[in-house]
């Protein structure tokens, strides 16, 4: 009896499927985007999210709603990925930008920008 060992060169080598853990990566992507965008359009004028806890300020009610964009797109993607095999390096690369795009929404000097 042989032991078969199945590598990521063997053709017919069962795949794993990484649809969920692929939408948890993006999803926190579109979540810190989100973060950053409700922070930028707050200090722009456009859009004031309420204060949800009074010592936080608007600040909870920005998280609350970045939040709840993280959730719908984890909950959408997962729901459209679940159980399929989806190649890691784009999502990983557009989870970067997006996370480095929200971060750099929540700086100071970027807002003076607007």
């Amino acid at each position: 009896m042989e032991l078969q060992v199945n590598s990521k060169f063997d053709p017919i080598a069962p795949t794993l499927a990484n649809g969920s853990a692929m939408a948890a990566f993006l999803g926190a992507g579109i979540g810190a985007f989100a973060m950053g965008a409700f922070v930028l359009l707050n200090e722009a004028g456009v859009f004031s999210a309420p204060a949800l806890y009074g010592p936080a300020g608007g600040l909870s009610g920005r998280a609350a709603f970045a939040t709840i964009a993280w959730l719908i797109a984890w909950g959408v993607l997962h729901a459209r990925w679940a159980g399929r095999e989806v190649a890691p390096g784009p999502v990983w690369l557009l989870t970067l930008a997006l996370t480095g795009i929200g971060i750099l929404g929540t700086f100071p000097p970027v807002w003076a920008i607007f």
